[in-house]
């Protein structure tokens, strides 16, 4: 049975799927995607690249492998890509582009993940021949994870595009969660995916599918990631269980995670109040809070399991650091739950040993 928590904090990928959502899943008409003959999958890939603006679209098992398949798009083995150093698929995607593909990486740091043409242009080396790696992509991510949620300037993407563009690079964005950046923003997800030769989006966190990612990009692209697909052991059968899920997210879920945008910033403010130097506020912007628990004397690892004790369940990112998510299974009731337990111990001196 699983474990019930007052408040469960812990990533938005915790989200089940509602009733409706499950019955839509019942519903499903399906068959066979390795022949290509799912008519439920196929309608949600054409709903995903129109809605990003592109000609064709790629069903996933996971955001890794729609990442991944991006990367292989662009990148040859023994050359490179380069993002920022908290980016999703350098950081938590196991060496995936490295150990899959040949693929070196290099980066740059930022404050927050916050993405600057700038940065990209500093560490893009083309035309250089046998002498040094090349590079083929720029990574970005939006909006990004380990940065606290942070929003992408659609201004510094289109500097970017115009530089890439005249050097011969892709940019592949990792939006797996692109639409929590369009609901904060109002940039228009279609607005922020024209401006990449790839996109990754995520249905299984703040949109609430059990599965599932799509990867978009143009007709040919899409065709040559669906051997890759396969040979990366992606194929799928009936998947048209999957794909109704996420049809029904994207009707329904989509303007919702405004409900998780305020709530994070109603306990931000709570935290922020209990214990000063705890929280920025000004960064926070979407659904994803990050807590500097040593404000108030914690270690992370300390904080986390205090709280658990307490029933809310969180997630240590760093020595100091405590990563909150608000999702579609985290309420009102919930949040007033972590709120009281969450300053509590802020307000609280860690116990002695």
């Amino acid at each position: 049975m699983a474990t019930t928590y007052r408040a469960d904090l812990l990533s938005d990928t915790l989200t089940r799927p509602t009733p409706a959502m499950r019955e839509a899943m019942v519903r499903a008409e399906v068959g066979d995607d390795v022949f290509g003959e799912d008519p439920t999958l196929r309608a949600l890939e054409e709903r995903v690249a129109d809605l990003l603006g592109h000609e064709a679209a790629l069903f996933t098992p996971s955001g890794s492998m729609a990442n991944q398949l991006g990367v292989r798009l662009h990148v040859r083995p023994g050359e490179e890509l380069v993002g920022d150093s908290l980016a999703h698929v350098v950081r938590a995607e196991l060496g995936a582009a490295a150990v899959l593909s040949g693929i070196s990486s290099r980066t740059w740091v930022s404050a927050r993940g916050r993405f600057r043409a700038a940065d990209a242009a500093s560490l893009m080396i083309t035309g250089v021949g046998p002498y040094q790696v090349c590079t083929s992509l720029v990574i970005v991510e939006n909006t990004h994870n380990f940065g606290g949620g942070t929003v992408q300037s659609l201004d510094e993407i289109r500097a970017a595009r115009e530089l890439t563009c005249e050097r011969g690079v892709a940019m592949h964005l990792d939006g797996a969660r692109l639409f929590n950046a369009s609901v904060a923003s109002g940039v228009p997800v279609g607005d922020y995916g024209r401006e990449f030769d790839t996109v990754s989006i995520c249905l299984s966190k703040g949109l609430g599918a059990p599965v599932g990612s799509v990867l978009v990009g143009s007709a040919d692209a899409m065709a040559d990631s669906r051997i890759w697909r396969k040979r990366f052991g992606g194929g799928m059968r009936q998947a048209g269980i999957l794909a109704a899920a996420g049809l029904f997210a994207l009707e329904h879920h989509v303007d919702r995670l405004a409900d998780d945008h305020a709530r994070a910033r109603r306990a931000a403010m709570s935290m922020a109040e209990a214990a000063p130097g705890s929280v920025d506020l000004d960064t926070v912007e979407t659904n994803i809070v990050l807590v500097d628990v040593a404000a108030a004397g914690w270690t992370s690892a300390d904080f986390v399991a205090a709280a658990l004790e307490q029933g809310v369940r969180t997630y240590a990112v760093g020595p100091a650091s405590v990563r909150l998510v608000w999702h579609l299974d985290v309420d009102d009731a919930a949040t007033d739950a972590a709120v009281d337990v969450l300053t509590g111990l802020l307000r609280t001196p860690p116990p002695t040993t």
